[in-house]
């Protein structure tokens, strides 16, 4: 299995991710990549993910790779300059690895290295133009490349932002520089998701809607507060104020999402950001 099977295929597609670690140490990732073995499609790769260093997500890829899972490899701007960009690229064409994520990235500022440069030297949109030149068989000064990679490029959408126009327009640059689907940053709003859905149907693009684990009030809190892009309604955030057990709750509230959203997209991208032993929970109750 892989993204661009289940795309390809017409499936509903599933997705979930795990982190690299910070240090060398991967059995940690490797056991959790594997309580998620069958229940996904692919699995997303982190890149220094809210600009924190960790493991690079190639060589994260790679492990991955090497036991039969199908990673999704994120790749941002912030790190890399565009001969890293193209190299880091042509590096994981050369494991097998096809599947990406174009994304810009978070700022280094938010990060545990305040201090460092970013680059920036490109924006999600570029990269995005760099993955179809490589696949076109040349690199992006229009040198021809001995070996020609067969991405297939994802980005990311935030259907919730404030203004949203911007992001409307950045979509459809995206699905123009050649985006094959898009994950959403996190939404828990059915209709207001589908209003978005009536928008990106027009375009010949698939769409995951993604979903990030509550486990608490608090957790919701935190979200609406620092996470631009992300709006947990006040329903749910009593809901998990009042329940016995939040992680449960969290659990069923992501179901029933998944429910309702289920014949408006394509597929769902699930982020338990730690707590992936939680996914195929979630699956389970929303008989995925």
């Amino acid at each position: 299995m892989s993204i661009r099977s289940a795309i390809e295929a017409g499936r509903f597609a599933v997705t979930s991710e795990v982190g690299p670690p910070k240090g060398s140490d991967v059995s940690e990732m490797l056991e959790t990549a594997e309580t998620l073995r069958d229940r996904v499609d692919a699995l997303n790769v982190t890149d220094n993910q809210a600009a924190v260093m960790r493991l690079c997500t190639l060589a994260a890829c790679v492990h991955l790779k090497q036991r039969g899972l199908d990673p999704v490899l994120q790749i941002t701007c912030r790190d890399r300059n565009r001969l890293g960009v193209q190299s880091d690229l042509l590096g994981a064409a050369s494991f097998g690895i096809s599947d990406v994520l174009a994304l810009t990235g978070d700022h280094v500022v938010v990060g545990d290295h305040p201090q460092a440069k970013a680059v920036f030297d490109l924006e999600s949109v570029q990269l995005l133009e760099v993955i179809r030149s490589l696949n076109a068989g040349t690199d992006l000064a229009g040198n021809e490349l001995h070996g020609t990679p067969e991405f297939f490029p994802g980005a990311v959408v935030t259907p919730d932002a404030e203004p949203l126009m911007p992001q409307m327009a950045k979509f459809e640059k995206k699905v123009r520089a050649g985006a094959k689907y898009f994950q959403t940053q996190a939404v828990y709003n059915a209709e207001s998701f589908q209003r978005f859905m009536g928008y990106a149907r027009e375009f010949d693009v698939k769409v995951l809607a993604g979903i990030v684990v509550l486990r608490s009030a608090g957790m919701a809190r935190f979200m609406n507060k620092n996470i631009p892009g992300i709006s947990v309604p006040d329903s749910i955030i009593r809901q998990l104020d009042a329940a016995e057990d939040p992680v449960e709750t969290g659990i069923q509230i992501a179901a029933r999402f998944i429910d309702d959203v289920r014949d408006a997209c394509d597929g769902v991208h699930i982020m338990a950001i730690g707590a992936e032993h939680l996914v195929p929970r979630i699956l389970d109750a929303a008989k995925l």
